[in-house]
């Protein structure tokens, strides 16, 4: 594969280039390991999009919302790509991938780019190579990146480490199911949007804001944050009512954080942390050795039989690890 022709055509927005540079990165092969480093190396950010992470429960309307949040600014004349990354089954490792289905309209929008991404075994609701993705996205001079995450739950705060903004979905009358993740999600949101205010739901999901409303003022003021923020709002995507005020809002923060200092901040330490995660995986790979699995294999039964100790067997293989390396 010719990098630097790649990286031209992905700078030139061409989004085959695209598609492909991302199946390249999403790859475990080794071979396609080290073509995408030296793809993304190449690869010249001349600007920088706006990258908003979006969670919520199942069913709060994520994808309803992104599509009607999308053909806003893509009405306005903004290039939106979405990346959308789907739960694989724990059986068959299968994904359903059925965003685009779900999305047809801004799947059909020129200045829109959606795909879809297995989840495959990586916790925190984003798949292994979403950060890179979204590099590619940017690279390829999309304004805005939506990273939708698989659902809500407590791990799902690393998407806050590769998004300028977070954006948290909930459902009206939500509040009881989500006391066991808000201390993790609602930490990091930026903006809470109580979708499906229509309707009957339409009173209830005021209720439900002004809940959450409460909730935020009671929570420390964080040093990244202007005065009003994070805030509360309600949203009927269906019915696109609420969603240019949301748009401001989160325009109102990011510009705030780039006149303080806190963009720029804020990107130095998650690639700080990438650079950690990586070196992490680096390691991890090392296990998939055929001497580190027969290793592994060995020492697990005898675990197994209870002639060793987990902790001890593990301390073992650790410094045959290391002495082999």
């Amino acid at each position: 594969m010719d990098i630097t022709d790649r990286a031209q055509r992905i700078i030139a927005g061409e989004r085959r280039a695209l598609a492909q540079a991302i199946t390249l990165v999403e790859s475990n092969r080794a071979d396609h390991r080290v073509q995408a480093t030296a793809l993304l190396a190449a690869l010249v950010h001349e600007k920088q999009a706006l990258r908003i992470g979006l969670s919520g429960t199942p069913g709060v309307g994520k994808s309803t919302f992104i599509e009607s949040f999308g053909l806003m600014l893509t009405a306005q004349g903004l290039r939106v790509a979405v990346l959308a990354v789907d739960p694989s089954s724990s059986r068959s490792g299968g994904s359903i991938l059925g965003d685009k289905t779900r999305m047809d309209l801004l799947s059909r929008d020129p200045r829109a780019f959606i795909r879809p991404s297995p989840s495959q075994t990586h916790l925190g609701g984003v798949a292994r190579r979403t950060r890179e993705a979204v590099a590619l996205c940017e690279a390829a001079g999309f304004d805005v990146v939506l990273i939708e995450t698989v659902g809500v739950g407590q791990s799902e705060t690393v998407v806050a480490q590769m998004s300028d903004l977070f954006l948290l979905l909930l459902a009206p009358a939500g509040g009881d199911e989500l006391q066991g993740v808000k201390r993790g999600i609602m930490e990091m949101a930026d903006v809470i949007v109580v979708n499906k205010a229509d309707g009957d739901l339409k009173a209830t999901a005021m209720r439900t804001q002004a809940d959450y409303a409460g909730a935020l003022r009671l929570m420390r003021k964080r040093p990244q944050d202007p005065e009003g923020y994070p805030r509360a709002m309600n949203v009927s995507a269906l019915e696109q009512r609420g969603l240019s005020e949301v748009w401001e809002t989160l325009q109102t923060l990011s510009d705030w954080r780039r006149e303080n200092g806190f963009w720029e901040l804020t990107r130095a330490m998650q690639a700080r942390y990438w650079f950690e995660q990586a070196v992490k995986m680096a390691l991890l790979a090392q296990l998939e050795t055929p001497a580190a699995r027969s290793a592994l294999s060995a020492l697990g039964d005898a675990v197994a039989a209870g002639t060793q100790e987990p902790a001890a067997a593990a301390a073992t293989f650790v410094r045959e690890l290391r002495d082999h390396a």
